[in-house]
């Protein structure tokens, strides 16, 4: 949509779009990073291994070059010298491959980390169509891994001359040495003008994965409406999640509804506000509880739920508006309401005893119950 649309993608990837481009295996990758973490680790490794390797060829050739002329037309000496020669190459080589396998890995996560991504592995039939090819050949990105490439190969063979100009004395005086201290020498040469080209890739990696990061960011750019159909797809669209919350409203109105046949008394404000309070006179040390409360058309039907359990309503407007914006739904009423909720539990409570013979009509409750300050609601709320 947002292409058809004309819009430019302006916009930083959201963290939705970055972990589905990795479901689908698009991820940045330096090959740059790679091959230098592979060639590094083989110039170290065979600085390591490379006197143990020299050695190990030179008893191998020695050996070989050494069979007499019987053993060489003996069919059953050629595999025990395979062997042989084998097993004096094989400790110093898998020294030497364990070190650049391991490079490997790392190397070519280091950006991007390791991803699996089924996706990516399945074939795709637009990769087949010529018109996409050739868009693929001299697109953009393929003409900077051209320019890429063709500076990489002049800037190393032009390394590689001058390190091979700089050795070639060094290089000459290896015919005057003998074996095995040539072999020795040889390799050791190699591994240092090795080592010298290898480095020379940093500063080519240095560029290339900062380029990596940023084309693959590029890519992933959005534009503003795809960011807000992502929002809504992950959201919800507002009219859904305005239903799903008035559901949850009404099923928690009718969970406190269920409540309310348990309260003691339900103060109201004649025009907006009910609520109901519940007290535990056999539990030392509680405090009133607001069991239910609401406002308009729930506040109606409080009191009808009241009249119908015959629980007593008193109209207290300041003690209602108080208690409702001070008080949340299962909680106690704040201690600055104490006495005067007291005074409302003590009218009911002689007035269910009046209406059962057990004492006299207790007198009218009184309008001026003590609020304090803070607590006070202005009517117009």
């Amino acid at each position: 949509m947002a292409e058809s649309d004309g819009q430019e993608k302006t916009e930083q990837p959201t963290a939705e779009k970055i972990r589905k481009a990795r479901e689908k295996g698009q991820i940045p990758r330096s090959k740059e990073l790679g091959t230098a973490a592979v060639l590094l680790s083989g110039a170290f490794g065979l600085m390591m291994v490379g006197d143990a390797l020299a050695l190990a060829l030179f008893k191998v050739f020695k050996a070989n070059f050494s069979l007499d002329r019987a053993a060489i037309f003996d069919p059953q000496t050629m595999l025990p010298a395979f062997r042989d020669s084998l097993i004096a190459l094989l400790w110093p080589l898998m020294g030497l491959f364990a070190i650049v396998l391991v490079a490997a890995l790392v190397g070519n996560s280091l950006l991007g980390g390791i991803n699996f991504s089924s996706e990516a592995m399945m074939p795709k039939l637009n990769k087949m169509s010529p018109a996409k090819g050739l868009k693929r050949m001299f697109g953009v990105q393929s003409m900077v891994e051209l320019l890429k490439s063709i500076a990489k190969v002049v800037f190393i063979a032009t390394l590689a001359i001058s390190v091979l100009w700089g050795q070639f004395d060094n290089i000459l005086r290896l015919s005057n040495e003998s074996l095995p201290h040539a072999m020795v020498d040889a390799t050791s040469l190699v591994l240092k003008m090795g080592l010298v080209l290898c480095l020379a890739l940093l500063p080519i990696v240095a560029i290339d994965v900062p380029f990596q990061i940023w084309n693959h960011t590029r890519q992933l750019k959005m534009t503003l409406q795809e960011i807000k159909d992502e929002y809504k797809n992950s959201e919800g669209k507002p009219e859904v999640k305005g239903r799903i919350r008035r559901m949850q409203q009404e099923m928690a109105n009718r969970r406190m509804m269920a409540d309310v046949p348990d309260a003691d008394v339900v103060v109201v404000n004649p025009q907006h506000f009910s609520v109901a309070l519940r007290y535990d006179k056999f539990m030392p040390g509680a405090a009133p509880q607001v069991v239910a409360k609401g406002q308009d058309e729930i506040a109606l039907k409080i009191r009808e739920i009241a009249r119908e359990y015959e629980i007593p309503v008193i109209s207290s407007p300041p003690l209602t508006r108080a208690i409702y914006f001070s008080t949340k739904i299962g909680g106690e009423i704040p201690e600055g309401l104490f006495v005067a909720v007291a005074q409302v539990l003590a009218y009911v409570f002689q007035l269910n005893n009046w209406r059962k013979g057990q004492g006299r009509k207790p007198t009218a409750l009184k309008d001026d119950l003590p609020i304090p300050d803070d607590l006070k609601v202005d009517e117009a709320r």
